[in-house]
Order: structure tokens, then sequence, then C-alpha cells
């Protein structure tokens, strides 16, 4: 057995100390820059659900070409060559970010969000964040590995500070990182720094909502079962998701390539189909579409096929080149769809809309941990259970797709796949491992031979 050195405990207490200071101060910072941002969201978005029709074709196209302006042109004050992407600055970039162009993100979100397009409003706060903290550490010289700890404890500060969920949102800026792997290093000052920033935004005012979902009192296997089934319809909706995501991004790209288009025509384009689709699909599914969501967790009964017009929303919204977040909208997939798909299992409509919520969460962000925490924050001790089944089953559903392109993989979520590790998801190469080709080889061609041979005698 190893010695323990008289200097290790020092030197621990000295980490604690350190980041009790470095979250804290952190975590304050970004509370009130995105309680800022907040303020001025609540302002603007969620007037357009029953606007006029004319209204949203005026407006969104506008959105749509001060996004492409606003994104072609202000990344162009940037020298630093750095990308601005929160999981990119931890893995790729030593916890650096390009702080000129912070402000970028979060004004073309408002736009987005203010003109009718569907997104989510914690990407903003997420890219704040992160963008806060890289300054933070580069204004104190700090070394690439305390820089990236505190560019993720960023990115914890601002999920906290949106969603009211202080623990499941230092849980997500560390989950997000990486397929498989949750860097325990990152956990301290995330959680300091996250309930440092809910702490802060809730002093400032901000609201956070809170729901009373009643689910069994003692808990019930069949009930389990249950959840369980939601997952697995949220999984396959998160792969919908995510695959919609990328159709319309390559779409709108192949668009601008064969016609030369100049680069913010691109998401003018976009919303002039959006508001062309609007037309004839429900205005409950544009912006935030929070009242929806809300509905769906008191109970209200749920169209089936409802998911798909947020995800065809979002897809055209995000694709075309908006900006905006992109968990909102997997809350209200979710919800929607366990609110749905519930009342066909013999459960409650906002038990499914509850388990639904944060299991599309899970599986398309690929953070079963920090759903399951959220779940836990969202609607009490009672449903941990129900939203842990509900959650591991979604996440291994989706396979290895993600709404993060720069998310790496590492390690695949089934002993039958091997991939390289530590590669972004949008570029990495999943195979079927030697064992089970082997075993399929070995074993099932040769019976499957020997059975069609029996058939053909007789």
């Amino acid at each position: 057995m190893r010695r323990l050195s008289p200097a290790e405990p020092l030197l621990m207490l000295a980490t604690v100390a350190l980041w009790l200071v470095l979250a804290t101060v952190t975590g304050a910072l970004v509370g009130t820059v995105c309680s800022a941002f907040l303020r001025l969201l609540f302002l603007t978005e969620g007037h357009l659900y029953d606007a006029p029709w004319t209204v949203l074709a005026v407006l969104l196209p506008l959105a749509g070409l001060a996004n492409g302006v606003l994104l072609h042109y202000g990344y162009r004050l940037d020298r630093s060559g750095l990308r601005d992407e929160p999981i990119v600055a931890v893995n790729d970039q030593h916890g650096r970010m390009p702080l000129v162009t912070m402000w970028v993100k979060p004004v073309a979100a408002l736009i987005t969000l203010s003109c009718g397009g569907s997104a989510g409003k914690e990407g903003p706060c997420s890219h704040i964040g992160a963008g806060v903290a890289a300054g933070v550490g580069q204004a104190l010289r700090l070394n690439a590995e305390l820089r990236k700890r505190l560019v993720a404890c960023g990115v914890s500060a601002g999920f906290a500070s949106v969603f009211g969920t202080p623990i499941a949102g230092a849980i997500y800026g560390v989950e997000m990182l990486a397929i498989g792997r949750i860097r325990h290093d990152f956990l301290f000052p995330g959680i300091v720094a996250g309930v440092t920033s809910f702490v802060v935004s809730r002093f400032w005012g901000i609201p956070y909502p809170e729901y009373q979902i009643a689910f069994e009192a003692s808990f019930t296997q069949w009930l389990f079962l249950k959840t369980t089934l939601i997952g697995v319809a949220c999984g396959v909706a998160a792969s919908w998701f995510v695959e919609a995501l990328e159709l319309a991004r390559r779409g709108f790209s192949r668009l601008g390539r064969q016609f030369e288009l100049w680069p913010p025509l691109r998401p003018l384009a976009g919303g002039v189909l959006l508001a062309t689709v609007l037309i004839v699909l429900l205005r409950d599914y544009i912006g935030l579409s929070l009242p929806i969501m809300e509905g769906a967790l008191e109970g209200d009964p749920m169209p089936l096929l409802g998911f798909l017009v947020k995800i065809a929303l979002v897809a055209l919204t995000l694709g075309s080149g908006f900006y905006g977040g992109i968990v909102t909208p997997q809350f209200v997939i979710g919800a929607v769809l366990g609110g749905a798909v519930a009342p066909l299992l013999g459960m409650s409509s906002a038990q499914g809309a509850a388990v639904g919520l944060v299991a599309v969460v899970a599986s398309a962000s690929n953070t079963p941990v920090a759903a399951i925490l959220m779940g836990i924050e969202l609607f009490g001790g009672g449903s941990t259970l129900y939203v842990a089944g509900a959650c591991v089953s979604a996440y291994l559903m989706i396979g290895h797709r993600s709404v993060y392109p720069a998310q790496h993989l590492a390690y695949p979520k089934a002993a039958w796949f091997t991939a390289p590790a530590d590669q972004p998801v949008g570029r990495e190469k999943v195979q079927l491992s030697y064992g089970l080709l082997r075993w399929w080889s070995e074993v099932v061609q040769p019976v499957a031979r020997r059975l069609r041979q029996k058939l053909r005698r007789r």
C-alpha cells in the first residue's frame, strides 16, 4: 500500500480553497451576465404565438438576415483563430475562447427567439459562461489545465442560471464534453460555480418554475417498465431530431454552394421557409414553446405527432443558420412525446411528460447523469427511479449520435461496438467489434445455413 505523503492533505485542502475562490467568483459573474440576458429575453420572447401570420412572414426572414449578417461579419472582428464553442474550448483549445466576439451569439439568439425562430435559451448562457470563465482564466494567467476546468465550470454556471437546477447544470457542463466519461476533477469547481450562479440569478430576480408531478408513493415495477418504454420512444425521437438537424444543415449548405449565395442569405431563406410551413403547422411550437411544455407537465392532452412539429421547426431554424440554444427544444420534444404516449400505457399525461422531458436531454445530449439529477431537482425525489429508467434507456437508444458534433466519444455505449478514443462524434468511425463479428460468423451464420438447407429439402 502506498504511504500517504504528509503534504497530500494540505495540497488537497489548497485545491478546495483555490476552487472555492475561483469557481465562486466565476459563478457570480456568469450568474449576473446571464441574468441580464434572461431579463432581455423575457421582454422580447413569447409575444408571437397569437400574432397574425403576416407578422411572422415579415419578421422571420428579417431575423434570418440579421442573424446571417451578425454571425458572418461579427466573427471577422476576431483575429485569434479560436473557435467559440465551449466543448472545443475545453477539449481542443486549452480553455481559450475568442473574447472579442462573446456578445455575437447572445444578440443573435435574442433576435431569433423574439421573431419566432424555434430554438432554446441555454445556448447563449452556456456561451456566456464559457466566455466569462475563459476571460477570468486569461486575466489571471492560469495554466492550460486550470483554464480548461474554469471554462467547464463556466458552462455549468450558465446552465444552472437558465434552468434553476444547480447540481444538474453543474454535471451537464462536465458530462457534455465526452460520451462515456465524466472528469471527476471538474465536479467540485462545476458544482460550486453552478450553485453560486443559481443563487446570484435568483438574487437578481430570475424566476424558476416549480412542478408538482404525482408519482406512486411506493415504487412499482410496472410503472418503472412503462417509463422505460417512454425512454425508448424518446431515444428514437432524439435520433430523429439529430438527423433532422444534420439534414437541414447539409441542405442549406448545399443550397448556398450551388447558387453561390452570400452567406447571410441562407438564414434569410430559412426564415422564408419557416414562415411558409407555419401556414399549416401549429404556432404553439415557435420560439421557446414554453406554454405547450408547461401544458404537457400539467396533464393537458398532447397530439401524438406534435413532437415532430417541434423537430421540424427547430431543424429549419438552426439548420438554416439562425442561432439559438439546443436544450430547451429537447425539453419540449420530450414533454410533448411523453405526454402523448403516457395515456396509451395507462399512465397520466403529466407523468409521461415529466420523464419524457429529461429523457430526450439524456439521449440527444448524451448526458444521462445530468438528466436524472435534473428530473430529481425539477420533479422531486419521488420521480428518481422512474426518471432513471427513462433516461438510461433513451441514452442507449440514440446510439452514438449527438446534437453536439464537437462532443468527443470516449467509450462506445455497448461492447458490440469499437471506436478510436476521443474523436468528435461528427468524425468518429464506430464499427462492430471483432468479438461480435466472430460470433456472427461462427455461430449465427452456420445456424442460418443449416436452416436454409432443411427448408430446401422440404
